[in-house]
């Protein structure tokens, strides 16, 4: 069994992102269970218009870990900079980012691939630059701190967000109760490298942390067939054989093994908001 933190694991990334359908359906499973806690990408915007001088007036705002480019549309249409820059490493969710802004009537989005170690931005060139649950895919969360830091202007704000170490624990009472990974609660935390507890640390490394914000998110699953769609594409968990990217047969093996009922689970999410701290304040 492999012990290794499949975030952190160079060679799991093609399974995890090398098809946008897989993100796609566990996202939508997740947000179809939410009940409790603020949209995240609006929460964003509010804490760049509360804590940026002029956020009426922004140019380029750089969107970290974009992934299909809903975060980045939804930036561009509520603060309406003068571009925006979405940027991944996964190729196949660049390109439905792509395809969703290609009929866009002058579109200020754009989407470029890359790696946040080594952002290909000119220094201090972003207004706005915004990693949302994109930190604890590296080991190294400082040297992409750093580059933030980097490519962020004068009077800039930088808005980094991740989740609690123990976010959706119930998930993994779950998958083991029905045996489908008795080792699933001992799992180590896909969010290690950064999360909610190291966050502010790791951000005033190379920044000035100026807010910390924090939510509980809540999301009730109506039963088995919906568990499983989030479920089915989760690599956190050691799944047998075929059932791995297939929540039809994750799904038949709740309903033999417990009673299909709806499932609570919880995430706590955290911002932290930063401005350059080298004394370049506008």
């Amino acid at each position: 069994m492999n012990e290794s933190n499949p975030f952190l694991d160079p060679v799991r990334q093609p399974q995890l992102y090398g098809h946008a359908s897989r993100l796609a359906g566990r996202t939508s499973a997740l947000m179809r269970a939410k009940t409790t806690g603020h949209p995240v990408p609006e929460t964003i915007v509010s804490l760049v218009q509360t804590h940026h001088a002029r956020p009426d007036r922004l140019g380029a705002v750089l969107d970290i870990g974009c992934g299909r480019g809903t975060s980045s549309l939804i930036l561009a249409e509520q603060l309406r900079p003068e571009r925006v820059v979405g940027l991944d490493a996964a190729p196949a969710l660049l390109a439905q980012a792509r395809e969703r802004v290609k009929n866009l009537p002058d579109s200020t989005v754009e989407f470029v691939e890359g790696d946040f170690h080594d952002l290909p931005l000119p220094d201090r060139s972003s207004d706005v630059v915004v990693a949302a649950f994109c930190l604890y895919h590296s080991p190294r969360p400082q040297d992409v701190v750093g580059q933030i830091a980097r490519v962020l202007a004068p009077g800039g704000v930088a808005v980094l967000v991740t989740k609690g170490l123990d976010s959706y624990r119930e998930m993994d009472q779950l998958v083991a109760c029905a045996g489908l990974d008795p080792r699933a609660a001992q799992h180590e935390s896909l969010y290690t490298a950064a999360h909610s507890d190291n966050l502010a640390d790791i951000a005033a490394s190379s920044l000035d942390v100026i807010a910390v914000l924090d939510e509980e998110h809540v999301f009730t699953f109506d039963g088995h067939d919906h568990s499983a769609q989030y479920l089915a594409t989760s690599p956190k968990y050691d799944l047998a054989p075929g059932l791995y990217g297939n929540p039809g047969a994750l799904a038949a093996t709740l309903h033999e093994f417990l009673p299909d009922e709806p499932l609570t689970t919880r995430s706590r999410i955290t911002f932290v908001v930063a401005h350059p701290n080298d004394g370049r304040m506008a």
